[in-house]
């Protein structure tokens, strides 16, 4: 199969790399020309994903028609804000790629302005095309490395063989989960990593275990409530898109809206920190997104609310989290 990956990250870069060991034709398009040059060169994303070997089988694209014109399957691994660009600007050049049966979103975020989901923003912005998402909790140096993971690969119903591309894209290292609710499987993408910037904050106020586990068991019925409200299905948000991802993000090292969360926790400026940092922080982002949707659909988000306060109206950490301890005591 011939897979063409557009966006060449930590997560797009460690794709190019599975996909390339399931056997499948590979190539990764770097947004910027100097940054495909120096990949092609190097061997190597320095700057995303370094120490990982880029074997010569994966190609490295400058431009995107010649990329798409033999591609059957394409990979969007931009962050959200930039996608509806991407998808601009890869529009022109569809006409010409015959091939070309299915897009996969694999960024996680809704879009500012207008609150869709990234497959949303496909489907409007390259009409006609098949789209769905792949998710789950997928730390990218450890696809790169192969180590074992599970993911949830999202096709909606207009996908006519949704068989053949999980067996396609699972392995011995990967194995892919199929799910026909493509929203549910976004949105928990994006309400994670809100949560996880509260587990973060837990650490670095260094208020302890079982803190950090009574926010995120709260975190997770949080989510469902407000995943299933947008419009997810109840099961997804049990799953590895929801709660797989969510247990992933807000522990683990690599983190980086469970390290911002830990920064803030410490005492620096939520946006000092996001200013001095090239990776995005989704969960930044989306939590003032998110506060946005559930003021408009009156949805109560208690957790949400609280670290929104935290990083747009300079309420201190410790007093957020207190604030969340002495709500009106309620049944589980």
């Amino acid at each position: 199969m011939n897979c063409c990956i557009l966006g060449a990250g930590a997560w797009g870069t460690a794709m190019a790399l599975h996909l390339d060991r399931c056997g499948h034709s590979v190539t990764l398009l770097p947004r910027r020309i100097e940054h495909a040059l120096e990949i092609a060169s190097s061997r190597e994303n320095r700057d995303y994903l370094p120490s990982y070997t880029l074997p010569n089988r994966i190609q490295i694209g400058c431009e995107p028609k010649p990329a798409l014109m033999e591609a059957e399957v394409i990979f969007l691994a931009c962050p959200s804000k930039a996608l509806r660009e991407l998808c601009q600007s890869i529009q022109p050049h569809l006409e010409s790629a015959l091939q070309l049966k299915l897009c996969l979103t694999l960024c996680k975020g809704l879009e500012i302005e207008s609150f869709k989901t990234p497959a949303e923003i496909v489907s409007e912005a390259l009409p006609g095309l098949t789209c769905g998402a792949l998710s789950g909790p997928t730390f990218a140096g450890e696809v790169a490395e192969g180590k074992p993971t599970a993911v949830v690969l999202a096709l909606g119903k207009s996908c006519s063989d949704p068989a053949r591309y999980q067996k396609a894209f699972s392995n011995a290292n990967l194995r892919a989960y199929i799910s026909e609710d493509v929203r549910g499987t976004e949105l928990g993408g994006t309400l994670k990593n809100i949560y996880a910037i509260g587990a973060g904050l837990c650490d670095g106020l260094k208020m302890g275990d079982n803190a950090k586990a009574a926010l995120l068991t709260r975190s997770l019925s949080e989510m469902l409530g407000l995943g299933v409200a947008l419009g997810g299905k109840n099961e997804t948000f049990f799953g590895l898109s929801g709660f797989g991802d969510l247990v992933a993000t807000c522990s683990g090292d690599w983190s980086r809206n469970r390290t911002f969360g830990a920064r803030v926790g410490l005492g620096e400026p939520p946006q000092a920190i996001i200013d001095s940092q090239k990776s995005i922080v989704e969960g930044y982002r989306m939590s003032k997104c998110l506060k946005e949707i559930c003021n408009k659909k009156n949805v109560n988000a208690p957790i949400l609310e609280v670290i929104y306060s935290i990083l747009y109206e300079g309420l201190d950490p410790l007093v957020a989290m207190q604030q969340l301890m002495t709500r009106d005591l309620r049944s589980e």
